[in-house]
Formats: structure tokens, C-alpha cells, sequence
């Protein structure tokens, strides 16, 4: 998945997502504006104070997991209604909505682009199409990497538990499984890793191409770094290292509480779903350090306005004032997700933030520093139908249902077909 295969879905959260195109006028004369999200974005004080400083305004967030949601927006894009006035693109099916791009506002028509110096120019750009003359959507978060780990598990295994001794441990992915090898000689009854698809996703967000390059022509099966990617995840499987676990399913959260596994790629909004998972007895047991590999991006969103909204113009100006330097600062303070803006990753307050869950870890400046050297992945059209193939084909090795070579060829044929 790209960013955050996540997010429990609250029950108390209206849902009624079928019926009306946007936002409408209500029965009291206020302009209601809807948002549809995935996973928690950080807005619920800020569309509070919004909207108290708003009088005509009224908002109403819609959040669902984020496969549901990518497909009840492809639907409703189709169908012409139920798509809210505010929606959310992920970074890994960006390039796929970007293709329809005549279901939604042109941003620029709204004087988008006076605000481009705000992101870094690769976020911008994922954003736009047309050389930069259709906006499609606002960034919001970006998802640098680190690695997120328990103190107490590598304790018990003799390895460096300081987070600066840690990362000099994993120079590399290599010395990564080199790692996994320690650890699981010492400690057999604990999983190093939690799944072997986020060590391959993570892997794979660090290159510039991936199943794709630049032309949006497809290279999976003869890009060497694909197969590496996979073969490294693959290996971990093989030797029972992984949990095996559906990323950020119930069973993870499970698995957190328990303390069944060490280690987890975590790009910066994760951090809010392992403290969640995990809950207050693991308190100053995780904490963060630097990924293998260096910089490296998994995720961020884009806030987009589709065209059936009944009110474009104050959409606009909601989706402006939420992606602004300074609503996104709080939002890193308050959930990790850290913003793609170099003013707010670049401020001394979030430079010297630190996470009291993770053991006081510096994760402002671990994650600003990812950012700083990460080359963002090219997305290719069909990125988000390619990549779940691999992810899939991981899990059967980590199951023990297919030898890895099995798993590759499969993968290979499967992938080929969802990228025609």
C-alpha cells in the first residue's frame, strides 16, 4: 500500500457518503462542507476553531480505511455525486486520480499557485499536472522514514538498545537482516520485524523508480530493484523473522500490545497507530532511529476539491487555511504526521520536538533529516493496482504457503496484468 493501508473507522462518525453531491445549505442558512478522509489527519480541534471563527460554516468529516475510501471516490467520481467537497488523494494513487483530472476544481483557478513556495517542489509537483497549470490538490503530510523499535527486546537480545548506537547497526538493509539474524539467534520466541511487506515497501520508496519510470511506462519485472527489494522481504519470511502480520490490521494492534515483535518501519504518521496499538504499558519501551539506507518516503496526501462540490470557493479556502504552515505545525505536534513544508520541518520548534511514548525520541529532527535526503518514488497510473500483488506475494512466504521464487513469478505474472 502507499501511505497508511489505516484508521479504524469510529463509529460515531457520520457516514452517508451515498447520498448528496458535496456540500449543501442547511435548514439553519450555513454552508456545510464535507471532508472525506482515511486514518486521522490530525483536524478535529482545528475544524472546531474553524468553524467558531466561521459562523457560516459547517463541517463534516467522513473517515473510512483507506481502501474503502479510494474506492468510494472512484465511484462517485464516476456516478457524479456523494463525493465530499474536500477529499483526500494519497500519495500512492495520486497519479491515478490525476488522470481525472476533469472531475475536479483546477486549484489554480483559485489562486493555488501564489502558494507553491510552501512545498517542497517534488510534493508540489505530485500535486499538479499540465507543467504545474492544473492544481489538483494541497499537501498535506509527507512520510519520511525511520525505523521504530523496542528498547526492551533488544536488551534481552544483547544488542545496543541507544537509538544512535541502533542506527549504526543498520548502516544498510543488508546489515539490517544481519541484525535479524542476532536477534532471532537470541531471542526466538519474538519476530524481529512485524511484516516483511513494510521492509519491502520501505526498500522500494527509496529508489526514484519502481514499478514504473518515468514515462509511466511499466519496468517492474526488469528493474533489479524490485526483485532486491523483494528478495530481501522475502528472506525474512523465509526464516519465520516476520509476524507475518496484515499491516496495521487488528491483529497488528494485537501483536503491539503483546510485544510479539521488535522492530517496524515507521514513516512519521505511523507513530500515532503504534502508540495506539500498543497503549500505555509500552510507554518509553519504542522508540525511533534512523531507516537503513538513509531518506526515504512512504506517503502523504493531498486535500482535493471535486468538481460536483456546491461550494468550490469556500472548499478552497478551508483546504487552504488546514495545508497553511501553521495548522500544519500543530498537527505534527499533536500526531506525528510531519508536514511537507520545509518552513515547518525547518522550524527550531519542530526541530527540537521530542516523543514522550518513544522514549523521549528527538523525532522531529530524525524525521525532518529523512526529508531533508529523500528522493520520492515515482507513482506510475496503475502504481496502487502493481504494488498490493507483491505485498500479497510476501505474505504467502511469510506463511510458509510458497517457496520465494514461487512467490516472484507469480507476483511477476500478476503485476504484468493489473499494469495493462
Amino acid at each position: 500500500m502507499s501511505r497508511r493501508l489505516v484508521g479504524s473507522v469510529a463509529a460515531t462518525l457520520v457516514m452517508v457518503l451515498a447520498a448528496g453531491c458535496g456540500g449543501s445549505s442547511g435548514a439553519d442558512g450555513k454552508i456545510e462542507l464535507s471532508l472525506g478522509l482515511f486514518s486521522d489527519f490530525g483536524y478535529d480541534k482545528l475544524i472546531e476553531e474553524y468553524m467558531a471563527s466561521h459562523s457560516n460554516i459547517k463541517i463534516e468529516q467522513r473517515k473510512v480505511k483507506m481502501e474503502q475510501h479510494n474506492t468510494q471516490l472512484a465511484t462517485q467520481l464516476a456516478g457524479g455525486r456523494g463525493a465530499a467537497d474536500i477529499v483526500a488523494l494519497e500519495e500512492g494513487v495520486v497519479s491515478q486520480f490525476r488522470a481525472s483530472k476533469d472531475k475536479f476544481v483546477n486549484l489554480a483557478e483559485h489562486g493555488a499557485k501564489d502558494l507553491k513556495s510552501q512545498w517542497v517542489d517534488w510534493k508540489w509537483n505530485q500535486g499538479t499536472t499540465d507543467g504545474g497549470e492544473f492544481v489538483l490538490g494541497l499537501g498535506t503530510d509527507m512520510g519520511s522514514l525511520g525505523i521504530c523499535y523496542r528498547r526492551d527486546l533488544f536488551e534481552a537480545a544483547g544488542l545496543a538498545t541507544d537509538r544512535e548506537a541502533v542506527a549504526k547497526l543498520w548502516p544498510t538493509w543488508e546489515d539490517y537482516a544481519k541484525v535479524a539474524d542476532q536477534f532471532t539467534a537470541k531471542t526466538p520466541n519474538v519476530k524481529f520485524v512485524d511484516t516483511g511487506r513494510n521492509v519491502y515497501k520501505a526498500i522500494l520508496d527509496q529508489t526514484e523508480e519502481g514499478y514504473f519510470a518515468k514515462d509511466d511506462s511499466y519496468i517492474a519485472e526488469k528493474n533489479a530493484k524490485v526483485k532486491a527489494a523483494f528478495d530481501m522481504a522475502a528472506a525474512l519470511g523465509t526464516k519465520k523473522q516476520t509476524g507475518a502480520l496484515e499491516p496495521f490490521s487488528q491483529d497488528w494492534n494485537v501483536a503491539l500490545k503483546q510485544g510479539s515483535f521488535a522492530t517496524t518501519t515507521c514513516p512519521a504518521w505511523s507513530l500515532a497507530l503504534i502508540k495506539a496499538g500498543a497503549g500505555d504499558a509500552a510507554a518509553g519501551k519504542w522508540d525511533v532511529t534512523t531507516a537503513p539506507g538513509g531518506g526515504g518516503n512512504w506517503g502523504g496526501s493531498f486535500l482535493a476539491i471535486p468538481k460536483q462540490s456546491k461550494h468550490p470557493k469556500e472548499a478552497y479556502e478551508l483546504a487552504k487555511w488546514l495545508t497553511a504552515p501553521e495548522q500544519q505545525k500543530r498537527i505534527f505536534k499533536e500526531t506525528g504526521n510531519l508536514p511537507s513544508q520545509p518552513k515547518v520541518y525547518g522550524d527550531a520548534e519542530v526541530q527540537t520536538f521530542v516523543n514522550d511514548y518513544f522514549n523521549k525520541a528527538p523525532v522531529g529532527k530524525i524525521f525532518a533529516s529523512s526529508a531533508e535526503s529523500l528522493k520520492p518514488t515515482y507513482r506510475g497510473t496503475k502504481d496502487s493496482k502493481v504494488g498490493p500483488v507483491f505485498g500479497t506475494a510476501l505474505t504467502r512466504v511469510e506463511q510458509g504457503k510458497q517457496s520465494a521464487a514461487d512467490a516472484w513469478t507469480q507476483a511477476l505474472k500478476e503485476a504484468t496484468d493489473a499494469a495493462k
